[in-house]
Formats: structure tokens, C-alpha cells, sequence
């Protein structure tokens, strides 16, 4: 069983710690899809574990002696869109979790999320943003569509910085029709052109929900006096962290993280700011929590 951060970073398998972090997530990103009229069958699929029971074919079963499920068509107005921050500062290490990042954990958290699109049934894409340039996977239906974000999630490599505002900007025609944003980020570089991409859709009355990730040592500032650190996207010199500056650093950084909940809050975008150290099954359950009051 993989039941703690350390032992999942150690997996090379995402597709194995996927099914883990799902057996123990219980429920989808949305409310259920319409049923009835309109529904067409589309391709059979192997069982995973947490498919309904229901939509096993049990002709195909007694044929082939394996479980494999229907997947239907649905027509339907809702797309998710993965959005990842793979910027060099994105590698930043747990220092108490060998083999944990944050890239790790938003590149993980993200490959849940098309996971459940996909067994909804839901057409999802997903955006890379890294070392200037943004790597876009158009969106789409089925397993071979998780295999393609996957193997994009598996691709990317944190450097450089986000792509200018104006690229960004460029990159929205995706959201045409009704959609579900999920970015996930270190929101250190606030305000960013990340962030005004996201408030423009949500302007554009998307359902944007954002998952800003720190370490543990970041949050707290338990960074060993006198190590010597280099900001990974600005690569100015190198800074000392004394015991000094870290009542310093820990006020700046509040002060930062309230000016990135404030704007959230005043553009009705739902912030989830977690501890790559946690629980991703804990995680995953609160950004993917509706919110309880969204105006339109």
C-alpha cells in the first residue's frame, strides 16, 4: 500500500499511484451527467477499481472471463482544463520527504483530476507552462486522452519562467464553452500572468479553482541558518537565511500569501493552499470540494 507521501513520490508508476490517491478520494469532480436520451455508446474499457458496478457488461464478462466497462458519449458543456506551473521554482524538494517536490505533487494532484474526468465520462485538456513557452494538449474524451495528458505530465521538466501575459492571453481560446480550470502552482510570483489568466476566466464565468503548494520549509522558514540559496527563476547570487531574517521572511511571506487570498477572494476564485508534506488523497478532497456559495 502507498499510504504516505514518501512512498508515493518513490513510485515510478503514476498510473499505480493514480488508482491509490482515487480509491480513497470517493467521488468526482462534478455532479453527475445527464442519462437517458442522448447517451451513446462509445468503447469498452477495463474495470479500475471504483466504477460503478452498474455499467460492467456481463455478456462481454461471461465471453472474455475479464471486467470491462461501457463508456458512453455524452453530449455535454463541460470540458476540464489542467493548467500546471512547471517554472523552475516548482522544483524546490521537501527537505524532510526524500524524492518529494513540488512539481511532483501538482504534476500528481493534476493526473488525479484527468483521471476522474476521464472515468466521468468529461472531455479534459491540459496547459504546461514552463521556461516561457506554454505546451498545450487540446482537449478530449476517453483513456487514450489520459494517456496523452499523462505522458505531457510525465514530460515536463520545471525551468525557466511563466509565459508573458500577452501568450497567455492568446492561449484562452480553449474556453469557448463552459469549463472547469484547475491550476496548480507555488503562486510566488504574485501577481503574475498566471494569475490574470485565471481571473480572466473566471471572468468569462468559468469554474476556476486554483491549488498554490508550498514546502514545509518554505512555510514555516525552517531553512538551515547560513545555507546558501539561489532564486531558481531570477538566478541573482546567492542568499544567506540567518536566524535573524527569519521572523522576517515569515511576515513577508504571509504578507504575500494574504495578497494572493485577497485577490482570490474578490474574483470568486477558490483557493486551496496545501504542504506538499500532506496527505495528497487529503488534498485532492478539498480542492475538489464545491464551493458553497460561486456567483455566476
Amino acid at each position: 500500500m502507498l499510504e504516505t507521501p514518501a512512498l508515493l513520490a518513490h513510485s515510478a508508476d503514476l498510473e499505480l499511484v493514480i488508482r491509490h490517491v482515487l480509491a480513497g478520494l470517493g467521488h468526482g469532480i462534478h455532479a453527475g451527467r445527464e442519462r437517458g436520451a442522448g447517451v451513446e455508446f462509445s468503447e469498452y474499457r477495463a474495470y479500475a477499481p471504483g466504477d460503478e458496478w452498474r455499467r460492467v457488461d456481463w455478456k462481454l464478462l461471461a465471453r472474455a472471463d475479464r471486467y470491462y466497462v461501457r463508456e458512453a458519449e455524452r453530449d455535454s458543456h463541460v470540458a476540464s482544463w489542467l493548467v500546471l506551473d512547471a517554472t523552475a521554482s516548482m522544483a524546490e524538494p521537501s527537505r524532510r520527504v526524500q524524492g518529494l517536490s513540488k512539481h511532483w505533487f501538482a504534476r500528481t494532484a493534476l493526473a488525479c483530476v484527468a483521471a476522474i474526468a476521464q472515468r466521468q465520462g468529461d472531455a479534459f485538456g491540459l496547459l504546461v507552462l514552463s521556461g516561457g513557452r506554454i505546451e498545450f494538449t487540446p482537449a478530449s474524451r476517453g483513456p487514450r486522452q489520459l494517456q496523452r495528458v499523462l505522458a505531457a505530465l510525465q514530460r515536463a521538466t520545471p525551468s525557466g519562467e511563466l509565459p508573458d501575459a500577452e501568450t497567455l492571453r492568446a492561449s484562452l481560446h480553449f474556453a469557448r464553452s463552459q469549463s472547469m480550470v484547475f491550476a496548480a502552482t507555488d503562486a510566488l510570483d504574485w501577481p503574475s500572468p498566471l494569475g490574470e489568466a485565471l481571473v480572466r476566466l473566471r471572468h468569462m464565468r468559468h469554474d476556476v479553482r486554483m491549488l498554490a503548494l508550498r514546502t514545509e520549509a518554505e512555510a514555516e522558514g525552517n531553512i538551515a541558518p547560513g545555507h546558501a540559496y539561489r532564486d531558481p527563476e531570477e538566478g541573482a547570487g546567492l542568499h544567506s537565511f540567518s536566524r535573524a531574517d527569519r521572523d522576517a521572511y515569515r511576515a513577508a511571506l504571509e504578507a504575500h500569501f494574504e495578497a494572493v487570498r485577497t485577490a482570490c477572494r474578490r474574483h470568486d476564485v477558490p483557493l486551496c493552499e496545501a504542504r506538499i508534506e500532506q496527505p495528497l488523497v487529503e488534498v485532492l478532497r478539498a480542492w475538489l470540494r464545491n464551493p458553497e456559495a460561486r456567483r455566476p
